[in-house]
């Protein structure tokens, strides 16, 4: 039986996956976070975008291989013409003063001959009328996935769809985290919230919950099509990062029959929305969507195609990055991502070959790396045996702890209260050592941040005059964080001596809100305690998933919480508005997750943000990172340095943090990859042939033994027989 079951099995016996993808052109990757969001209004996570990025198609992307990073049209034609003009509407040259401008337009024109992914929401009847747009109860109770729906349909990408996509910034059923700040900028885009929520409300009294609200029946006027392949944004002032947002999700095209589609009763129920099915005209389309096990992309068979970049950096050509110059795109037909919640079963079968990449925790961190005589990061020989490669980057990302303004407690509530929060976090602030947290948790793979933006960013300072005075002193050359008398000192002034309420003598306890971790990073969470215990405050850890820990974040029910932002342009704005007062979690549904308010970083915000990089800025910008220090909203925590592994069979990898919808340039070797697993995964049969000679050895003894006592039970039977005939 053992032999025939060896005979059975063609290839290694631990393959999570089917033996039908054997050798196929197969990209494999984890996530350990279910994504919320994945319509483009709503979605603003980086677990999110690793879908969206390859689904939806704004007009412009990053230039994949060029640094510093460059914008390039995607979908659009041609990069956008930008035109400033006064209160008059009169046409200012490009080089007119930002006093002297009242708007700014951005056309944007489209290629033609885009079209969407096959979808329901496009399939007509032999009349032309849509097939699935009026759908009766009777008709939904075969209909559990997108997919059971048995036609489809397409259509050609219009200067429309991105309009549409605009106004739904402003559905009031819809909550964009982007709204507050785009409102303040794209000209009537308040004023339409306003509009639509008035008409949503009475459609909702006459027609109930069904009630679908047309957009194409409400225009706007910072948004208009000039022609089918032709779209205009209107904005207030000048506002030169618009361009940066142009390549975002957030402004990728959304084909109005896909909201009337979704917008249908019953379909929300059975998760068939925008959320859960995205449409889009890029390389990839989601084809299965079971956040809790497994999510797939494969080819859109209409993609409209593109080509592998032909220039980059003097390096990549060394680094073998532009052997596919001018080869359409993309090179790979799937991408199935699989749900692993725990780093060490991830990190076993990246070592196997069953996903082609990975991250490294800090548990494998000695297995895989080693430093160099410089300090320079390779990987082990182990790693290097198995022909597995480390690419390095430092992110434009911060990791950061909040403190939520709005807590009476950290943040405060009347002149008094606000004076003692502020030093409570800035008590904080020293006592919990980053340094320290780098080097433990972190393998040494981070910065320990003096505010909130990232190196390589404009605006960001380094040496002496970038340090956090709050926090740290400059000695011998370099920061040295403030003693741990200095923390107890202010703790005392806020009113808690030795981490005692001076009031009423109880102990301070705080509440830290992180998403629900493994069990490997309870060691993280306990030495986070340790360093509350060094001021003898309680810290009490609070764990929830990632949905519910947005969800309290949204509210305004967290005290103290752990998050990090991944920059999506290079300009310090997109740092500093974090804490912009009009970017409020609560209230204004923005990306101010803290609810920091201070009235003089506003006004400085406000005048920075429009303003192109040079001295002056720099200077505004000195100005608001001195109040956000003294405020001490957050600990400003790390900004990471990403490691990468790669297999040998992964192709045309390029670290790019800003540019997220890369999966159309990778390259897999499948054939090199099927070798590759073989060889690593061989089974281990001699146990099973050992326990199995033990088994049958161990059973022989027996068998004899009980052969002899039968034969020995059948002479005695025989001659008792042969005594009784004789009688």
């Amino acid at each position: 039986m053992l032999t025939a079951l060896m005979c059975a099995c063609s290839g290694p016996w631990n393959n999570p996956y089917p033996d039908s993808d054997a050798g196929k052109n197969i990209l494999y990757g984890a996530f350990a976070e279910r994504p919320k969001h994945l319509d483009p209004v709503q979605s603003y996570s980086s677990n999110e975008i690793l879908i969206t990025a390859q689904i939806y198609e704004p007009p412009l992307q990053y230039h994949y291989l060029k640094r510093p990073y460059e914008l390039i049209p995607a979908s659009a034609a041609k990069m956008p013409s930008v035109q400033y003009f006064d209160k008059k509407g009169t046409r200012l040259p490009d080089n007119a003063g930002d006093e002297q401008i009242a708007y700014t337009i951005y056309e944007i024109s489209i290629m033609p001959g885009i079209r969407f992914q096959p979808h329901p929401a496009f399939a007509k009847d032999q009349q032309g009328e849509f097939l699935y747009h009026r759908l009766p109860e009777k008709e939904l109770t075969d209909i559990h996935k997108l997919g059971d729906f048995p036609h489809t349909g397409s259509r050609e990408l219009t200067a429309e769809d991105y309009v549409f996509q605009i106004k739904r910034l402003a559905h009031p059923r819809l909550h964009s985290p982007i709204f507050g700040l785009m409102s303040d900028y794209i000209i009537g885009l308040k004023e339409y919230a306003e509009t639509l929520r008035t008409a949503d409300e009475a459609q909702l009294k006459e027609q109930g919950s069904d009630a679908y609200l047309d957009l194409n029946s409400y225009p706007l006027a910072g948004a208009e099509a000039v022609d089918r392949y032709t779209y205009h944004v209107k904005i207030n002032g000048k506002y030169p990062q618009f361009k940066y947002w142009l390549a975002m999700p957030f402004f990728a095209p959304i084909p109005w029959e896909a909201e009337r589609f979704y917008n249908q009763k019953g379909l929300a129920e059975k998760n068939i929305n925008l959320d859960w099915y995205p449409l889009g005209t890029g390389p990839y389309m989601l084809t299965k969507n079971d956040p809790n096990r497994m999510m797939v992309l494969e080819k859109n068979p209409n993609f409209h195609g593109e080509t592998y970049p032909s220039e980059g950096m003097p390096v990549d050509e060394q680094a073998d990055l532009l052997r596919d110059a001018g080869a359409p795109l993309p090179f790979i037909d799937k991408v199935i991502y699989s749900r692993e919640r725990e780093s060490i079963p991830r990190w076993n079968k990246f070592l196997q070959g069953y996903y082609d990449a990975s991250s490294i925790g800090s548990d494998s961190f000695d297995q895989a790396v080693q430093l160099a005589g410089q300090g320079e990061a390779t990987v082990t020989e182990a790693m290097q045996e198995q022909g597995i490669r480390l690419e390095t980057a430092v992110a434009t990302s911060t990791n950061y702890m909040g403190f939520n303004m709005l807590d009476p407690v950290v943040g405060g509530i009347g002149k008094q209260g606000r004076e003692a929060a502020r030093k409570l976090r800035q008590a904080i602030s020293i006592a919990v050592d980053y340094e320290e947290y780098v080097s433990i948790f972190a393998n040494g793979r981070g910065i320990p941040a003096q505010g909130p933006i990232a190196p390589g960013i404009a605006g960001h300072r380094e040496g002496k005059e970038g340090i956090n005075p709050v926090v740290y002193d400059w000695v011998d050359g370099r920061p040295r964080r403030k003693p741990i008398e200095a923390a107890r000192k202010l703790l005392a002034e806020a009113g808690y001596p030795d981490g005692m309420d001076a009031k009423t003598g109880a102990p301070l306890v705080l509440y830290f809100d992180v998403t629900t971790r493994g069990t490997e990073d309870k060691s993280s969470l306990d030495w986070m305690r340790k360093q509350f215990q060094k001021l003898n405050i309680q810290l009490v850890v609070r764990n929830t998933d990632y949905n519910r820990f947005q969800d309290k974040i949204r509210k305004g029910n967290a005290q103290i919480f752990e998050w990090g932002w991944n920059a999506d342009y290079p300009d310090p704005e997109n740092f500093l508005f974090l804490l912009y007062g009009p970017q409020q979690k609560v209230g204004s549904e923005g990306e101010n997750a803290a609810n920091y308010s201070n009235p003089e970083y506003n006004r400085l915000f406000d005048r920075m943000k429009n303003m192109e990089d040079g001295l002056k800025r720099q200077q505004i910008i000195d100005r608001m990172i001195t109040i956000l220090r003294h405020d001490s909203p957050w600990l400003w925590g790390y900004h990471p340095k990403e490691y990468g592994l790669y297999h040998a069979w992964y192709g045309n990898i390029k670290a790019n943090r800003l540019s997220h919808n890369n999966v159309k340039y990778f390259r897999i070797d499948a054939g090199l990859r099927e070798q590759k697993r073989s060889e690593w995964n061989k089974p281990v049969v001699w146990p099973a042939i050992a326990g199995l000679i033990v088994l049958v050895a161990s059973i022989i003894p027996a068998v004899v033994v009980y052969r002899r006592r039968e034969r020995g039970a059948g002479i005695t039977s025989t001659e008792s027989t042969i005594e009784t005939q004789m009688s």
